[in-house]
């Protein structure tokens, strides 16, 4: 998998915020905004192929949790990203 180049991460009012560029339409509707292991996740993985593994693993080793609860926010987190359209 790998975020899609168009995409990227901007901070309005506090908030963190994918916007995609290179689009003359703007779509309102579709304001995707992260937390910040979201965001914190976005920024490793930019520009990089990865798979639900390296994620689990990073998450389990940045925030030293389970790898049970690792993989199962792995796997919320991509689908998520899928789901906006945001991983190809």
């Amino acid at each position: 998998m790998k975020i899609k180049s168009n995409y990227k991460l901007r901070t309005i009012a506090g908030e963190t915020i994918i916007v995609k560029q290179g689009t003359r339409d703007l779509d309102l509707t579709h304001i995707i905004s992260l937390n910040n292991s979201a965001k914190f996740l976005f920024e490793k993985f930019i520009d990089k192929d990865f798979t639900i593994e390296d994620v689990a693993n990073l998450l389990e080793s940045s925030f030293h949790i389970s790898k049970e609860r690792a993989e199962k926010d792995a796997k919320i987190w991509v689908d998520s990203m899928k789901d906006c359209q945001v991983i190809e």
